[in-house]
């Protein structure tokens, strides 16, 4: 277990099921997945973006896609059967997950919420994903963030 200097929801958790992650910290707040890419010192296809997604009648998801893509709300919409889907605004993404835009995990959630993962997440032994604050990411097994998530898994990528 790697010590950690930053006590988010995110490394709680991790620490409280004892999992082995790897606290990679930044000189500035990162912008973009290549930002965080570049502050990490990691491939950007390693990282998982975390995005929020909700229908109509207020459902919301958490889709996690490889760092370079981007979540096709139409696939995820047709794998749960919803109807119009699309991302969550600002206010409701720190308000359902208790982390704010930037910073989302999908782990160390304020609820628990349905997660799908895009297959090629599992492409990597080892993933990034935020730590719950702007300033570092956090590198684990992703195996681990499987097993941790016990996400469904489809084809949620724009092509």
């Amino acid at each position: 277990m790697t010590h950690n200097s930053i006590d988010t929801a995110v490394t709680r958790f991790l620490e409280e099921e004892g999992v082995d992650f790897r606290l990679l910290h930044h000189s500035k707040p990162a912008k973009t997945i290549e930002e965080a890419a570049q502050e990490r010192g990691v491939d950007p296809k390693q990282l998982v973006k975390s995005i929020l997604l909700k229908d109509m009648a207020g459902f919301h998801i958490l889709a996690c896609v490889p760092g370079p893509n981007a979540v096709d709300p139409k696939k995820v919409r047709e794998l749960f059967g919803c109807r119009r889907m699309t991302c969550a605004d600002a206010s409701d993404v720190e308000k359902i997950t208790g982390l704010v835009i930037g910073t989302v995990a999908p782990l160390g959630l304020k609820r628990p919420l349905p997660i799908i993962f895009d297959h090629q997440i599992e492409q990597h032994t080892k993933v990034n994903i935020s730590s719950g604050d702007r300033m570092a990411g956090l590198e684990l097994a992703t195996d681990d963030l499987v097993i941790l998530c016990d996400p469904m898994f489809g084809d949620i990528t724009r092509d």
